[in-house]
């Protein structure tokens, strides 16, 4: 078992990375690729999830936020597409049946997968039990286009700390890591806060790690890899969560800092959609945290050359 560690998600996709690039060659589905098996990561700082790779890798932090956000409020909705129209060519009659919104919040259209695992920790906090289950082999048998790469999360409450688990079938290091891992130690984060304790270790464990050969050129590319600052806290009441959610999705304000840093950059990205783009860059430097340089980025990457601030000129 290959094993990494670290204190950001940017040291693991660099691990991760050199790792994949170096593994044996295989062809699922006929996708010529580079693969380890039996992969586990531990990171122990969750909110240091954003990372910048440049020149060929800069992750779109407006679609990191929007996927977190359409997950954790259990939709299945098209909007997503706004943020990642790649997405579309897995969809099934418009719909990404593998989303993990609705197998997180109504499995079998009724359990809410996520509450249950509060209750069950504040109940027994010892409990071996705390399981978010996303893998259906019922459905995901069926032959649709979008199976989840994610099996499922465990949460073990230890002396004051939560830790969590994730399972994997695979992971593509270089599209799929640093939006998962946004995703994923956010949920770790809320979880955390809703049973009052500390949050601890992040753990993750792959079956297939890779990297597809249409991607490395661009890997080797890279120049380096930086973490950015972490994220603000996320701690929110569970009581108006969903609520709360949905103000991040319109790009309202929430009277709270780290949510409405999220809910700015999605109201950024959708100006850049429309062709707003002074407009969006404007919005885009009134973010507090980190997400503010990651956006900017991103900007810089889709379209690079001067950029005018009223009378001056600079570039991005």
């Amino acid at each position: 078992m290959i094993t990494f560690a670290a204190d950001s998600v940017a040291e693991l996709f660099a691990g991760a990375l050199g790792a994949a690039r170096k593994g044996q060659r295989v062809s699922p589905r006929g996708m010529a690729t580079r693969e380890v098996l039996d992969v586990g990561i531990r990171l122990t700082n969750p909110r240091a999830r954003l990372l910048l790779a440049p020149p060929t890798r800069v992750p779109n932090p407006a679609f990191a936020v929007a996927e977190t956000v359409w997950i954790l409020s259990g939709s299945d909705a098209p909007w997503i597409f706004d943020f990642n129209d790649q997405l579309a060519q897995y969809a099934d009659d418009g719909i990404l049946r593998g989303a993990y919104g609705p197998r997180l919040r109504r499995w079998g259209g009724s359990v809410d997968q996520l509450r249950r695992v509060v209750e069950i920790l504040k109940a027994d906090p010892d409990s071996r039990r705390a399981l978010i289950q996303l893998y259906d082999p019922a459905r995901d048998a069926a032959g649709h286009r979008d199976v989840p790469c994610t099996l499922g999360f465990q949460f073990h409450l230890r002396h004051g700390r939560l830790d969590m688990a994730t399972s994997m079938r695979g992971q593509d290091v270089w599209i799929g890591l640093p939006y998962d891992l946004f995703f994923y130690t956010t949920l770790h984060e809320l979880v955390a806060g809703w049973l009052g304790v500390e949050t601890g270790d992040y753990r993750h464990h792959v079956g297939s790690l890779h990297v597809y050969e249409r991607d490395m050129e661009r890997a080797a590319a890279i120049t380096s890899v930086t973490s950015l600052p972490e994220m603000p806290e996320l701690s929110i009441g569970w009581d108006g969560f969903d609520g709360q959610l949905a103000r991040v999705q319109a790009g309202e304000a929430t009277g709270h800092a780290g949510w409405d840093a999220m809910a700015a950059t999605m109201h950024s990205y959708r100006l850049w959609k429309q062709g707003r783009r002074d407009d969006a860059r404007r919005h885009a430097e009134n973010i507090d945290g980190p997400l503010h340089a990651s956006l900017a980025a991103w900007y810089a990457k889709l379209a690079p050359g001067p950029v005018r601030h009223g009378n001056e000129v600079t570039r991005p």
